[in-house]
């Protein structure tokens, strides 16, 4: 299997160019689904440990079923397949421009939640314009055993959030395992006290909102993933989730750009439009780089073979 490796902002992203489990021809939504329940084992076996890294996500890529898109791609982490992935398309930008497959430009790409674009602005910067996001409820307070009550909104930008603001806790590196153990606590609240989307979405993200010590750095972000990584990045989706919500409270308007850092302070570029479904269509840039190329090799005699499971 080869793979190509890239981080944005700190956060790894795994290409996968061959080798990947027949998933049919179908929408690319059926696909992903395909991928969830019938090839478990294959997905986390790339992203566990020894083969994989803590907080690493692949993308696989399959052939477009929009004739529009140049390609199309499949995100998951060690834990679960997402619908889409922001930090993860720059690094896919970045690896297909690297590999000579586009240029600088505007390319569509096909994901399970729908049609993005991403403009290639040098080797390393990708502009990636998501799905329409939006804000889908507001000031939902959850009980967190151990905790208390926690206030925040439930939106979505390619993925679920919960997202709260201003956070419980300092936003900074040396918090990051009180904020990780805060934020998988408050996830498994909303999932328990019915905090879903319009047709039972689970909540598969929190988000901590915070002040940067930077000038110019309009907050600083920490996001945990499915997988309960932290996001080394501002968290793409997250970030989209997070403009739909200052959009509906109108403490941002379109066109106007903000700086997000992430926990480890790594930055995005974000600004939105607004979508034609009354929520917004998000705009981030960010940077990538490559870091790897190689053969992904799954011997039958490897006890690990199949990853570190317990």
């Amino acid at each position: 299997m080869h793979v190509i490796d890239s981080h944005t902002g700190g956060m790894p992203t795994r290409v996968i160019l061959d080798g990947g489990p027949d998933l049919g021809s179908g929408p690319l939504a059926d696909q992903a689904r395909a991928l969830a329940t019938e090839h478990e084992a294959f997905y986390k076996s790339i992203l566990l440990e020894p083969r994989g890294q803590p907080g690493m996500v692949g993308a696989l890529l399959v052939p477009a079923q929009d004739p529009t898109c140049e390609i199309g791609v499949i995100y998951f982490d060690a834990d679960a397949v997402l619908g889409m992935c922001g930090h993860g398309t720059i690094g896919l930008g970045v690896t297909l421009a690297h590999m000579g497959r586009i240029g600088v430009g505007t390319h569509r790409i096909e994901t399970p939640v729908g049609v993005i674009s991403i403009d290639v602005l040098d080797a390393n910067t990708v502009r990636v314009t998501n799905v329409e996001s939006r804000r889908v409820k507001a000031d939902v307070t959850v009980d967190v055993p151990d905790y208390g009550p926690m206030t925040g909104d439930l939106a979505y930008g390619g993925n679920w959030f919960f997202i709260v603001d201003p956070s419980p806790m300092p936003v900074k590196s040396a918090d990051i395992r009180a904020l990780t153990d805060l934020a998988i606590a408050t996830r498994e609240a909303c999932v328990a006290q019915g905090v879903v989307g319009e047709n039972g979405e689970l909540v598969d993200h929190v988000v901590f909102q915070g002040v940067s010590p930077k000038d110019g750095v309009h907050s600083r972000n920490f996001v945990l993933c499915p997988d309960d990584e932290y996001d080394r990045s501002p968290c793409g989706t997250g970030s989209s989730a997070r403009l739909a919500c200052l959009a509906a409270s109108g403490r941002l308007a379109p066109g106007e750009e903000i700086v997000q850092e992430s926990v480890i302070g790594s930055p995005y570029r974000l600004s939105y439009q607004i979508g034609e479904a009354g929520g917004v269509i998000p705009t981030i840039v960010g940077q990538a780089y490559i870091m790897a190329e190689g053969t992904l090799l799954f011997g039958d005699d490897d006890p690990f073979k199949a990853g570190i499971t317990d």
